[in-house]
């Protein structure tokens, strides 16, 4: 997986979970934990991190990630249960911990405290966007199309962990119904939600979700 971290100051590359950046001068081994540090001391070094990542310097970013990715994998992989959506939500938090570096104030708070706090929303907006899922499914899905409660529970669960697969199926949808879908299952909207976003009345929504899911099913049929 690789992901360019978007900046003014120019662009990082991602390769992968664990193994961040480009035009790294450090390697994995100079920048290991040392379990001498003490918290303070540690905190600190966050801080001088975060300020040069500030000032555009990836190396740092390398360093923070190394020192931080472990237990931030950890408190998202504890909430989300899914170790590719941890991955994920990883790499968002130290995407807006780079874009956001210079808004850091060591008087507020930790780095460690920032990173986590921003990976435990994250998983949880990834909680609900799980239940909006299901719950659009259910709404979405009544019985004359053949779908049990037991079904559109197995396929809610199907579908978020192969969100890719139905990224490619919705992307062959006509546009309407595929911006309704996309809105729905990647950012997590509910149908009134997605209404009042698009100023449509919630019965065309409803409609249009409806359509686009009878559609999606069949696609995905036989990619699942």
């Amino acid at each position: 997986m690789s992901l360019a971290l978007p900046s003014s100051r120019g662009p990082v590359l991602w390769t992968g979970f664990g193994l961040p950046l480009e035009g790294r001068t450090h390697s994995a081994g100079m920048m290991q934990k040392d379990s001498s540090i003490s918290a303070d001391e540690r905190a600190r070094s966050n801080a001088v991190l975060m300020r040069r990542m500030a000032d555009g310097d990836k190396d740092a970013l390398a360093e923070l990630y190394d020192s931080l990715s472990k237990p931030l994998y950890a408190t998202a992989r504890h909430i989300l249960n899914d170790s590719a959506e941890a991955q994920d939500v990883v790499h968002d938090v130290f995407l807006s911990l780079w874009e956001n570096a210079a808004s850091f104030d060591v008087r507020r708070g930790a780095a460690f405290s920032w990173a986590v706090t921003l990976t435990r929303n994250r998983a949880i907006d990834r909680l609900r966007t799980r239940a909006n899922r299901a719950r659009l499914l259910g709404d979405s899905f009544p019985g004359d199309l053949g779908y049990g409660d037991e079904a559109q529970a197995g396929d809610a669960a199907d579908l978020g962990s192969r969100a890719e697969i139905v990224r490619s199926a919705i992307a062959e949808l006509p546009a309407e119904q595929k911006h309704a879908l996309e809105l729905a299952f990647f950012s997590g909207l509910t149908q009134r939600e997605i209404a009042q976003r698009l100023s449509e009345p919630i019965g065309t929504i409803k409609a249009r979700i409806r359509r686009g899911l009878i559609k999606l099913r069949d696609a995905l049929a036989s990619r699942l």
